[in-house]
């Protein structure tokens, strides 16, 4: 129930600021948007529930919530956590727990158009605080770079593209190593309040306990009753083997 009182106290709450861009929240979907929030505006955007099948695991969050602070016209900074996750091995003496996950720190620098109208494009380091415990916490730090760029093809079509690199965190929590890969996808605009978005990622992971390849297709459907709120629900499936077989998720930003 907390998450979903969460998602009431968000929509409920008036908000201290008027937006002065479009809406720009970082969910739903894969990638992380080229704009950036309004200076010394909030954007709070909470994942009230969040299912992924994996190989041998399922996996549920809830609460996932991040935080983003505008700063000046052109940069924000964005703090994330997840305050409960569960884990279920499936199989014969599979185990369960309840744990909660790490903190990640980001900062945005949009590059152009941080309204992310047009060409946009930003740089986007972010760091991960070992602040939960495996299996929901990574056990260690790991820190990454992306780069969102989106493209306005007509009034209601967007294309984006979003290359990430990072210093990942080892499955046994030792160290870490090389990730890279990238998103690519189509945002549409079917009305002034509701988007559909459909994008493509492909990682490869050299993780040296278990190395991957792994490509994944989303699906995310967000409506806007307001300038201020947005609710969304979205899914993901696995496109390789390697990939986690399917996931849901649904959530809501709004902004302050």
């Amino acid at each position: 129930m907390r998450p979903l009182l969460m998602a009431a106290l968000l929509v409920a709450l008036p908000g201290v600021a008027q937006a002065q861009r479009d809406l720009c929240p970082d969910r739903p979907g894969l990638s992380s948007p080229a704009c950036t929030v309004d200076p010394g505006s909030v954007m709070v955007e909470v994942a009230l529930a969040d299912w992924e099948r994996g190989s041998d695991a399922d996996t549920w969050l809830f609460g996932d919530t991040l935080v983003r602070l505008g700063l000046d016209a052109s940069s924000e900074v964005a703090v994330g956590w997840t305050p409960f996750g569960h884990v279920r091995e499936r199989g014969a003496g599979g185990g369960r727990a309840d744990r909660v996950g790490d903190v990640t720190l980001e900062y945005k620098r949009n590059l152009r158009n941080p309204d992310g109208h047009g060409f946009a494009i930003a740089v986007e380091p972010i760091v991960t605080l070992p602040v939960g415990r495996a299996p929901v916490g990574a056990g260690t730090w790991s820190a990454g770079l992306m780069v969102p760029m989106t493209y306005d093809l007509s009034d209601a079509l967007q294309f984006e593209l979003m290359p990430e690199i990072d210093a990942a965190a080892d499955e046994d929590g030792a160290g870490r190593h090389l990730a890279y890969g990238s998103v690519i996808g189509l945002e549409y605009d079917v009305s002034d309040a509701w988007e559909l978005v459909g994008e493509v990622q492909w990682r490869r992971d050299d993780d040296p306990v278990e190395p991957s390849r792994q490509a994944v297709a989303g699906l995310a459907v967000a409506w806007q009753p307001s300038d201020e709120v947005q609710f969304d629900v979205g899914s993901v499936f696995g496109l390789t083997g390697g990939a986690p077989a399917a996931r849901f998720y649904c959530g809501v930003a709004r902004h302050f």
